[in-house]
Order: structure tokens, then C-alpha cells, then sequence
């Protein structure tokens, strides 16, 4: 049998791959970008997000031609690293419980606190890649939480929608420009938080277990 052959066709346009400079310059700018926003919200000055990420305003707007542009983009990059921290805290976590306060610091490390004030009016929250991202980032946490649970480590009495909105509200700055440096209070709060999803619970929960559909109604 013919092996078919993996050559590109003639005429095929092959797509270049970005160059390591260009794809470090993205990172450090959506990493700036995120945090920037945290402290002043979406409508923060690009000059900013440019002198926080080391690189000229010409440089940034090669790479994000608009702040919807830019939003869009780390809101993505904040939700894929989130999920792989999931996925790898998952795998590298000496138990099921231990993965979940991994990946409740790390997400927290991350801001995924600051995804929601992104979100205003005239985001496009059916994109398709968010839309992507948001299912994947809903698996991860789906998994790692169900370990638990099916490990007997975790309450059964919570749904991955109560993890995400305590990790979006504890670990999201306080209103006010006096209340920015959060880290040394969030992670406390967390961990106080993650004490109390440990099995066998001692108190009986009002409502149900809410799941990342419940929130996707009003928000990613």
C-alpha cells in the first residue's frame, strides 16, 4: 500500500510559525495587560499595559490593534492557564484534595478574579474561541473536583460553579486604590475556604450545588 505523502501541495499556503521573540513579546503583554487591569479595570491606559510589559506603544499595537482586541485576548490567556494549572494539579498532586487547594491557589495566582470586570456590554461572550475555552476550562475543574469527591476527600454537596464563584470573589481586589496588594489576604481566605470543602462536612448547605452553566447565564 502507497504511503500518502506528508509533503505540502504545491500551491498550499503553509502558514509561518510566529518567532520566539514575537510570541514572548505576546505573552509579557497579555500578562501585563491582566494585571494593569486588575488595578485600574479594562479602560486602563494602554501606555501602561506598554511600559508594564517593557515594549514600545508601536509593539503593542502590532500585536492588539484595539482594547476589545486586547480584553478578548486575556481573558483567553487567563482562562487557558488556568485550565492547564487544573489539568497538571490533577496529575502531579500527591492526593485529590491536594490538587484542588493547588489549583485554588494557583487559579487565585493567576486573577481569574479579574475575568468578570473584563466582561462588560459589548463583549462577545459566543465567541467561538472563548466558547472553546470556557468548555475546556469547565472539564478541568469538573475532574478535579469529582476526584475529590469520588475519593471521599471532598463534600459531595458542592458543584464546580460554588468553587469558581469563591475563587472569583476571594481572590478579586477590594474596590478602592488602597486595597490592590490582595495576595496576602486572598490566599488565607482560600485556604480558610478550601478547610471548609473538606469531607465529611459539618454543616448542611442551603440550596444546591450551583455548576459553571448557573453562571455562564450573566458571565463567561
Amino acid at each position: 500500500m502507497k504511503r500518502a505523502s506528508t509533503a505540502p501541495v504545491c500551491g498550499a499556503a503553509v502558514m509561518p510559525r510566529p518567532r520566539a521573540d514575537a510570541v514572548r513579546n505576546r505573552e509579557r503583554i497579555l500578562a501585563a495587560a491582566r494585571e494593569v487591569f486588575v488595578e485600574f479595570g479594562s479602560a486602563a491606559p494602554f501606555d501602561e499595559v506598554a511600559r508594564r510589559a517593557g515594549i514600545g506603544n508601536a509593539t503593542l499595537y502590532r500585536h492588539f490593534a484595539d482594547r476589545p482586541t486586547l480584553v478578548h485576548h486575556v481573558v483567553l490567556f487567563t482562562m487557558h492557564r488556568v485550565t492547564a494549572s487544573a489539568e497538571a494539579a490533577l496529575a502531579e498532586a500527591p492526593d485529590a484534595f491536594a490538587a484542588l487547594c493547588r489549583f485554588t491557589h494557583a487559579a487565585a495566582h493567576e486573577r481569574i478574579g479579574a475575568l468578570c470586570p473584563m466582561l462588560a456590554d459589548g463583549f462577545d461572550r459566543e465567541d467561538p474561541e472563548l466558547l472553546d475555552a470556557r468548555v475546556a476550562l469547565a472539564e478541568a475543574v469538573e475532574n478535579l473536583l469529582a476526584a475529590g469527591q469520588a475519593a471521599g476527600l471532598v463534600r459531595p454537596d458542592i458543584g464546580t460553579g460554588d468553587l469558581m464563584v469563591a475563587l472569583s470573589q476571594l481572590s478579586r481586589p477590594l474596590p478602592g486604590t488602597g486595597c490592590l496588594d490582595t495576595d496576602r489576604f486572598a490566599h488565607r481566605h482560600l485556604q480558610l475556604f478550601l478547610d471548609g470543602l473538606r469531607a465529611p462536612a459539618h454543616s448542611e448547605l442551603p440550596g444546591s450545588a450551583a455548576t459553571l452553566e448557573d453562571l455562564t447565564q450573566k458571565t463567561v
